[in-house]
């Protein structure tokens, strides 16, 4: 993942205060939202195959590519090693210093299972993508291409080599931003065929609505589906009226599929359809919390209220200071703030702020700080 704020910098030599504290803002909250909110103190091991986290790949460790550890282990057991970030993947649990690390233990949690049998891995964990197999970033090539993680394998696929006729046929608005809310690669993409029995809704490529559900759909089986399906808590009612198991679709195209937003709350959840996703190993996609855009939610309501409370704990900690004290950290607080402003003041606006600018300043306060005492 490129650095936004080293690219700013290289395209600018400078850059005020206030926007490097709003860079470093974007920075930690982009983060925050892949970690899902992890703080990365504790391996996750213990809670199971968990939804969806954060996982890395150790090639110092594991250089087949066959395992996979936490964000905790990737600190702490991991330190120096050649670590590869997969992002996030779904219903996996932590390996770190199980039997495919040889003789090297997890320093969070050594008592593990000797295999975690559900974990899947693919290509990523060797550090390769898309068909081409490559790295990202790939080290040969001058400029970066786009990729786009398949919401069924979860590989990741250049635009170029995702099957399209061309990228702009990607759903994508005027600044370039994705219509899209999830992609299925061509791969997937016979799996999932059963999609062409919903409304075109459903395809972020077709932004036509259902009107007030007289849609009617069409597919290659001459089945009809009259209404537009909307989202049920049912057991037992098919919202599509057609049984998955006995009329499988029967179309043989395998094309990359765009999905609009929110498009699992239109999916049946009926007890014959969600046995047809378990059988074919898909289960998972009926779930919310399965998606990117409900993890990235979690993590932001985790992120609030961590700074919430250590905001609390701030104020706890000034208000249980006393009055001596008090006038001490607010002076010491406003002299930091007259020599940074007195620093920019002073200063070329074309000349770039420097690691040894800002230990000068400090310095400067610390000299400041003895006279005083």
């Amino acid at each position: 993942m490129a650095d936004k704020f080293d690219d700013e910098v290289e395209g600018d030599s400078t850059i005020s205060i206030k926007d490097y504290l709003q860079a470093v803002e974007e920075e930690e909250l982009e983060a925050n939202l892949v970690l899902g909110g992890d703080d990365g103190e504790e391996c996750t091991y213990s809670k199971g195959y968990m939804k969806r986290q954060a996982v890395f790949s150790c090639l110092t460790c594991t250089p087949d590519g066959n395992a996979g550890v936490c964000t905790a282990c990737a600190l702490s057991c991991h330190e120096g090693h050649e670590i590869v970030e997969l992002w996030t993947k779904r219903n996996f649990r932590c390996d770190c210093g199980n039997s495919k690390f040889g003789e090297f233990f997890c320093k969070l949690l050594a008592s593990k299972d000797v295999e975690n049998s559900n974990n899947l891995y693919n290509h990523n964990f060797k550090g390769t993508y898309c068909t081409c197999d490559l790295p990202f970033p790939d080290p040969n090539a001058e400029e970066q291409e786009e990729m786009i993680q398949c919401c069924i394998c979860e590989d990741w696929f250049h635009e170029d080599h995702i099957g399209l006729e061309s990228s702009d046929k990607i759903p994508k608005d005027e600044g370039g931003e994705p219509l899209y809310e999830d992609f299925i690669c061509q791969g997937c993409a016979t799996v999932c065929s059963f999609l062409i029995y919903y409304p075109q809704t459903i395809l972020a490529s077709d932004i036509s609505s259902c009107e007030k559900g007289k849609t009617v759909l069409e597919v290659k089986s001459d089945v009809k589906v009259n209404e537009c399906p909307e989202a049920t808590n049912s057991s037992t009612k098919c919202i599509i009226g057609i049984d998955l198991a006995g009329n499988p679709p029967t179309t043989d195209q395998s094309k990359p599929t765009f999905l609009s937003k929110n498009w699992r709350e239109l999916l049946c959840s009926c007890d014959k359809c969600s046995e047809y996703y378990a059988q074919k190993g898909i289960g998972f996609i009926a779930g919310k919390e399965d998606s990117i855009a409900e993890y990235e939610k979690l993590a932001e309501q985790k992120r609030n209220e961590n700074l919430q409370k250590q905001e609390g704990a701030e104020q706890n900690f000034f208000n249980n200071l006393g009055h001596v004290a008090k006038i001490e950290l607010l002076s010491g607080i406003a002299d930091m703030k007259n020599e940074f402003y007195a620093f920019l003041e002073s200063t070329d606006p074309s000349k770039t702020i420097t690691t040894e600018d800002v230990q000068h300043i400090f310095e400067k306060l610390a000299k400041k700080r003895r006279r005083e005492l």
